[in-house]
């Protein structure tokens, strides 16, 4: 199934279709109304700790929903959803090695695993082109560069490690309405944690993110830098859990909530 086939479809179709493999792709612009969701799966012995990871460190971190021991169903974003099966693409963690990619989790699954599902970017993406503000990975068809930080978040038990942010291009004129929409949505990241030169965050080259692929910036244009919500997976690999899923970084869970709920 095509991107532009599955922009039609309502959140509950999206899953269904992700759950039956027609699409397997990232994420971003299906959906455009709904939250977009990322996904931290443990077992239940690390949950407490993750969770107090979390709202330690929410700029990158935001909760939306956490589920009860053994429940693939987020009862609160997306009654009757699966997580195992609802993702387009997972990572599995083990030992806090990346040990696969698959497109279902069913076979992973206990009756011990909690789902943290954390805010996303895509939210506040929707207010931006609503705004006419345009996204450059959205119009070069990339999946949206991420880069890890020299900024360390707040540890919790086994949980440490250096923020993540997501990276944007605007032109200096652009940025006072980009940082006032986006600081709208605390739940999705909200407002830029750095806006101007990667060396202030330990970047040493944009053209080489960790995590999605580089953007071009134009003439003009300045990086401004938002909090991650794949922070989590670099927090994950230096725990060492035995057993960590998460979604691939664009691979977002699509809830059946719209966006305006998460706006103040």
């Amino acid at each position: 199934m095509s991107v532009s086939e599955m922009r039609e479809l309502p959140p509950a179709e999206l899953r269904a279709a992700i759950r039956a493999g027609e699409y397997t792709g990232p994420t971003g612009g299906l959906a455009r109304r709904r939250v977009q969701a990322n996904l931290v799966i443990l077992p239940e012995e690390y949950a407490f700790d993750f969770l107090k990871f979390c709202v330690r460190n929410p700029k990158p971190c935001p909760v939306l929903e956490v589920t009860d021991a053994g429940s693939p169903e987020p009862a609160a974003l997306a009654p009757g959803a699966d997580l195992r099966t609802d993702v387009p693409r997972y990572r599995v963690y083990e030992d806090g090695r990346l040990a696969g990619e698959p497109v279902e989790i069913t076979a992973y699954w206990r009756r011990d695993l909690v789902a943290f599902l954390l805010g996303c970017s895509f939210t506040f993406e929707t207010a931006l082109l609503a705004a006419g503000l345009r996204l450059a990975h959205v119009e070069q068809g990339r999946n949206v560069p991420m880069y890890v930080t020299n900024r360390e978040c707040v540890p919790s038990g086994p949980f440490s490690g250096p923020m993540v942010v997501s990276m944007r291009p605007y032109r200096a004129d652009e940025i006072p309405r980009v940082v006032s929409i986006t600081g709208r949505y605390p739940a999705m990241h909200g407002a830029p944690v750095h806006v101007g030169d990667p060396a202030g965050l330990g970047i040493g080259d944009l053209s080489r993110p960790d995590f999605g692929e580089p953007v071009e910036l134009e003439e003009g244009q300045i990086p401004v830098f938002w909090a991650c919500g794949v922070t989590p997976q670099v927090a994950i690999r230096n725990a060492g859990v035995p057993l960590v899923i998460t979604h691939s970084p664009g691979h977002m869970f699509i809830t059946d909530r719209l966006n305006p709920e998460y706006e103040i």
